[in-house]
């Protein structure tokens, strides 16, 4: 399993105890940053993790910021990118079960570390459930579909 990572300076500290944390558990992961505590913008972490899981270039993706709501907001703009906002362990459960989300976020400021590392592990661990959950996640992809459809309609007019 492939992992992108992402974090703006207020979700760097929980962002490297995650990193060391899927590297124990022998998850390949791809750091996009940042790197130190320097002020950045999220939207920019959150448009390179979201847009690589979003073209397929890594299994899943996780960003952290001080809220985590930032991050969510910019990761759910992108096809096929059910970012979940995770603030408990049942709430990583059951965004992988009935959701089969594929980017987790946290808000650093909100969760503390030991709990952001359950989840996490109840996040990987998790199977998508199937049956009258996929019915919805196919809802998501056709409501993806038809905004597409219509701002192509709108630009080419």
């Amino acid at each position: 399993m492939k992992i992108l990572l992402g974090s703006d300076h207020a979700g760097l500290g929980l962002k490297e105890e995650i990193q060391r944390h899927l590297e124990s558990r022998g998850v390949q992961v791809e750091d996009f940053g940042t790197y130190d505590d320097s002020s950045v913008d999220y939207p920019d972490f959150a448009r390179m993790v979201a847009g690589g899981v979003s073209r397929s270039e890594a299994d899943r993706g996780i960003l952290v910021c001080g809220s985590g709501v930032g991050m969510s907001v910019v990761a759910n703009k992108f096809p096929r990118v059910r970012a979940a906002l995770v603030t408990a362990v049942d709430v990583a459960e059951q965004s992988r079960a009935h959701v089969d989300s594929n980017v987790l976020v946290f808000g650093e400021k909100f969760i503390s570390a030991d709990v952001a590392m359950k989840a996490l592990d109840t996040w990987l661990d998790t199977p998508f459930e199937g049956g009258r959950h996929e019915r919805r996640v196919q809802k998501i992809a056709a409501i993806e579909r038809e905004i597409a459809e219509e701002i192509l309609r709108n630009n080419s007019r």
